[in-house]
């Protein structure tokens, strides 16, 4: 079982792997604002339980095993995120209680979130349910339903 910091890592990595072709530890110490002394510490961990491959004074690549972890937690994060955005949270807000909240829902969880947000966004329009849902965060007022509607 991986910790909420293991898969952060994971994931920066693959975000710089997938820009760079590799990351190399500032990189992931800038990303996560840390110091470097503490990626290295992270990396040497990472590849003693088959994460990454890591030589010392080289750029780190994702295991086929990092790598399932660092998709599935993107894919969580992505899947919150674009949630909170339904929501009509700020995109700083929505990305950054993602980060928090992506180590600690249950699969399930997230994959009713998944087809929640899948539902909505393949929608030709914004359902009226959502316009009122939004009305009422912003003002307060339940707008009355026509049964027509």
């Amino acid at each position: 079982m991986t910790t909420e910091r293991i898969e952060d890592y994971l994931e920066v990595i693959q975000l710089i792997v997938d820009k760079k072709g590799y990351a190399r530890g500032k990189d992931v110490a800038q990303l996560l604002g840390i110091s470097p002394a503490s990626v290295t510490e992270m990396f040497q961990k990472l590849s003693k339980n088959g994460y990454i491959n890591y030589e010392k004074y080289s750029g780190v690549t994702l295991t086929e095993r990092g790598k399932k972890i660092a998709v599935k937690t993107q894919r969580t994060h992505d899947t919150l995120e674009r949630f909170l955005k339904i929501l009509g949270l700020d995109e700083d807000i929505a990305r950054e209680d993602a980060c928090r909240i992506e180590h600690v829902l249950n699969p399930e969880t997230i994959e009713r979130l998944k087809k929640f947000v899948e539902f909505v966004q393949h929608l030709e329009e914004t359902p009226i349910w959502l316009n009122r849902f939004k009305h009422y965060y912003e003002t307060g007022e339940y707008l009355k339903c026509d049964k027509l509607e």
